[in-house]
């Protein structure tokens, strides 16, 4: 488990330094929100379409590492490629560039965690959930922050090379990761395989809810990213230090995904995914208010804290609703549509941050929040359901 633990949490480094990196990159060289957003969403719009298949070749397949590794080869390619692109080529070049790196993306938000029952006894499965949930939030603490810094210190450019950096070294530690046997041995042929991904996502009522509650977070966090550096402006800090609130959200998340881990095993996940994304957003209603720095700053932590225990459950919710023979293919399939819907935010955000201001944005995310858990109590209403508890 420490080679595991390693291995994802290099990966989600590098892909949630990407994420900040890109919006900076483009907005320095181009001065262009909509092409900032239309960058992000071409990184993460791919997953769309991919995450399925890949889910459904994961689950057959006994090949997991290299498709693990080769998912970092390309990011880092990729990203050295935009240097030499972005505000010296034609526009489209650059979100063509991004989706090429993006095409793999669910390996790293989905194709790891798919792993976890396989590696864990179903006793301890809570507290890995926990540690998966802080390594996602460890690569989101330090992501932003390592690219808002490495970008006010030195360069923008700077911060891409260290994405490359931590691509490879990412590829070393998976070198580490134990081969799994495929979970599917039969002869199901493979886009029947894969329907059968989509169809049970979307007839488990319980997997349902929590699905949709978390895609619609991962789309109003879109409109976030591209908001928070434009918001700066009005606080007179640098663009650069957006990368410092989403630290901020992190730990906050990454402490209450920790200290709360093993009560969350008292209530049904998807209760716990509604209730704290809800309350998450209704922190974020203040974030309008703040008239310094850091008063976002710590109302940005205590948002955090609320919405820490969404993950974890989030994860629980996949592996208790879902047999073991499914779950690359659920896990990377609900990751695409969570980094699809990222994508159209991050494009949304692009027009709609100059329309209507910074202050404005904020309220929108803060009610898409609240209507996200909403959404995802009505999405779970149904009559009965099997619950499924790891094969």
């Amino acid at each position: 488990m420490p080679s595991y633990y390693v291995a994802a949490t290099l990966a989600r480094l590098a892909d949630e330094m990407v994420a900040f990196t890109l919006v900076l990159l483009v907005l320095e060289r181009t001065d262009s929100p909509a092409l900032a957003g239309l960058t992000g969403a071409a990184y993460a719009l791919p997953a769309v379409v991919t995450g399925p298949l890949l889910g459904a070749w994961l689950d057959r397949t006994p090949y997991r590492r290299s498709a693990l590794a080769l998912n970092q080869a390309v990011l880092g390619v990729v990203m050295l490629s935009l240097l030499g692109v972005v505000g010296h080529s034609s526009h489209w070049v650059t979100p063509v560039l991004a989706a090429v790196a993006g095409a793999t993306l669910p390996m790293v938000s989905g194709g790891f965690t798919s792993m976890l029952p396989s590696l864990v006894p179903q006793e301890r499965l809570a507290r890995a959930n926990s540690l998966e949930a802080a390594s996602f939030g460890a690569a989101t603490i330090t992501g932003p922050a390592t690219a808002a810094t490495i970008s006010a210190v030195f360069s923008v450019e700077t911060a891409v090379l260290v994405i490359a950096l931590a691509a490879t070294l990412s590829i070393v530690a998976i070198t580490r990761l134990p081969a799994l046997p495929q979970a599917v041995t039969g002869g199901e042929p493979f886009m029947a395989s894969v329907i059968g991904g989509l169809a049970h996502l979307a007839r488990t009522p319980r997997l349902r809810a929590s699905t949709v509650t978390t895609t619609l977070l991962l789309g109003v966090m879109g409109i976030l990213l591209i908001t928070l550096p434009l918001h700066m402006e009005s606080l007179g800090m640098p663009t650069s230090a957006a990368g410092y609130l989403w630290t901020a959200l992190e730990v906050g998340s990454v402490t209450t995904a920790l200290a709360l881990g093993r009560l969350q095993t008292r209530w049904r996940p998807e209760y716990v995914v509604m209730v704290s994304v809800a309350a998450y957003g209704l922190a974020m209603l203040t974030w309008p208010l703040a008239g310094s720095f850091g008063v976002l700053l710590l109302l940005a932590a205590v948002a955090g804290l609320l919405q820490g225990p969404t993950m974890p459950a989030m994860f629980a919710a996949r592996q208790q609703y879902s047999p073991q023979s499914l779950q690359g293919r659920v896990s990377t399939t609900a990751a695409s549509l969570r980094v699809g819907t990222a994508a159209l935010g991050q494009a949304a955000g692009g027009l709609l941050v100059p329309a209507i201001g910074t202050h404005k944005a904020l309220l929108v995310v803060a009610i898409g929040l609240v209507a996200a858990a909403v959404l995802g109590r009505v999405a779970g209403v149904q009559t009965r359901e099997p619950v499924l508890s790891g094969g």
